[in-house]
Order: structure tokens, then C-alpha cells, then sequence
């Protein structure tokens, strides 16, 4: 590791309940849209649905995972289709704070999310965070076979934490985990970064598990809470003024810039 500037080289963010709240909505919207799929699409009964979806995540990481894992025939696309294309997305507005914020950090963005690559770019469009990012890991990056699967168990579907996902996308990033900062606001997929040797935030909530090295509340807070990041070329015995000018300076910055602007 490098004795001067920044710990890190990348930074991977994951998408949803991350870069915009959890309390928009759109987590509850998709717990509905994944019960009306196994009572619609399935044949489950109505009054089961909820518990099913839940025993599925727990067993197998998603309702999808744990349908195919049982047997169930169902295409990728079409649940994507299904329980993403019902979203309401106009619950999501441009965060130009979040904008400004992401476009002062100098290191590589990667956004690493368990949904499909569709779904990723309608957030970040409608956040305006669009081309802030320079790669996405998605759905498809962990389950490039899963199309030519001959039978639905053919393939397990990987997604975080999974150690296999995690693998996958720490190869498709091409990074060097101990200098990588992973954020992220499942305390399991944390803990699955730390098991990785990435350096994690765990993200929305308000105690740090003790596989996060930083908690935040809200991801606009990140220069407080880690102002390191923006340290470029600075050797060590400047660092500590260096953090404190940057952090003014960042704050000066994100404060005139509203909200949602």
C-alpha cells in the first residue's frame, strides 16, 4: 500500500436504499410487485406470498434465486420485467448535491448492485448520476450463464452477500480490495466485502456493525465522514491539515447546492 495520499483507488457503491433513501418507497413497491409475481406468475396463494418472499430471501438471497434453486422455470428478464417495470421511479428525484459530490471524488465510481443493468440506469438517470460512474456491476456481470442454463437449477443465481458474486465483481472491477472502500446498505453484504479485505461503509443506519470501518446516515455525508478519500499526493506529515482544508472546502461546496437541484 502506498504511504502517501488516499487509502483508496476505487470507490464501489451499491444502488438501491444507498445513493437515494430507503424511505422513498420503492423497497416497499418491490416487496409488492415480487408477492403479486409469485401469486400471479407462480399460482401461490395470496395470503402466503409475503412469508414465501420472505423464506426465499433468507434461504437463497432473492425470490428469484430461490425459485429457480426449487425447480421453478422462471427467466431472468421477465422477472426483472415484472417486478421492476411496476416501480415508481418518479418517487426518485436529481440529487445535484450527491452530483456534485460524486463528481469531486477523483478515483474510480463503480455502482454494484444485485438488480439488472435496466433497472440500474433508470435510478441513475433518475437521481442525474448517469454518467458519474465509470462501470456497472449488475445482475448479468454475476450471471453471465444463466441464459443457457438447460434446467432452472442448471446455474445458481448469485447475487451479494454471496461469496462467489463478490468474487465475480471484485474480477470485473479489477481492484485491489485493501484499497477499494465499499458502500453498501445491507449489513450482510458488508460484512460480505469484509470478508473480501474491502474497506466498508455501512450505509443508512444509525450503529456501525462491527464489519463496517465507517458508518453513514446518508451518503451525502460521506466527505464529512471520510474526507481521506480526496487526499491525492500528499505525504504524511501534511495529511491531517490537508483532510481539514478539504473537508472546508467540500462543505462549502455541497452547501450551496440544494438538494435535489
Amino acid at each position: 500500500m502506498d504511504c502517501c495520499g488516499s487509502p483508496f483507488d476505487c470507490l464501489i457503491f451499491d444502488l438501491d436504499d444507498t445513493l437515494y433513501s430507503s424511505k422513498l418507497g420503492i423497497a416497499e413497491a418491490l416487496r409488492k410487485n415480487i408477492d403479486d409475481f409469485l401469486v400471479e406468475k407462480c399460482g401461490f396463494a395470496e395470503n402466503k406470498a409475503s412469508t414465501l418472499r420472505v423464506e426465499l430471501f433468507k434461504t437463497y438471497g432473492s425470490s428469484l434465486a430461490g425459485l429457480r434453486a426449487l425447480g421453478y422455470d422462471i427467466d431472468a428478464d421477465d422477472y426483472h420485467s415484472f417486478v421492476h417495470g411496476r416501480l415508481p421511479y418518479d418517487l426518485i428525484k436529481p440529487d445535484g448535491q450527491l452530483r456534485n459530490l460524486l463528481c469531486s471524488i477523483p478515483q474510480r465510481k463503480i455502482i454494484f448492485t444485485n438488480s439488472d443493468r435496466v433497472h440500474a440506469i433508470k435510478v441513475l438517470k433518475r437521481l442525474g448520476l448517469e454518467d458519474c460512474f465509470d462501470q456497472i456491476i449488475c445482475f448479468e456481470t454475476m450471471n453471465p450463464n444463466l441464459s443457457k442454463s438447460m434446467r432452472p437449477d442448471e446455474f445458481p443465481v448469485l447475487l451479494k452477500p454471496s461469496m462467489d458474486a463478490m468474487k465475480i465483481a471484485l474480477q470485473a472491477a479489477n481492484v485491489d480490495p485493501r484499497r477499494t472502500l465499499f458502500l453498501d446498505d445491507n449489513a450482510r453484504n458488508v460484512a460480505a466485502g469484509k470478508a473480501m479485505g474491502l474497506q466498508t461503509v455501512l450505509v443508512g443506519k444509525p450503529m456501525k456493525s462491527k464489519e463496517a470501518d465507517y458508518v453513514l446516515e446518508n451518503v451525502n455525508k460521506l466527505a464529512q465522514a471520510i474526507p481521506e478519500i480526496w487526499v491525492i499526493g500528499e505525504d504524511n506529515a501534511s495529511t491531517a491539515p490537508s483532510i481539514n482544508r478539504i473537508r472546508s472546502e467540500l462543505d462549502s461546496i455541497l452547501a450551496t447546492t440544494p438538494v435535489g437541484a
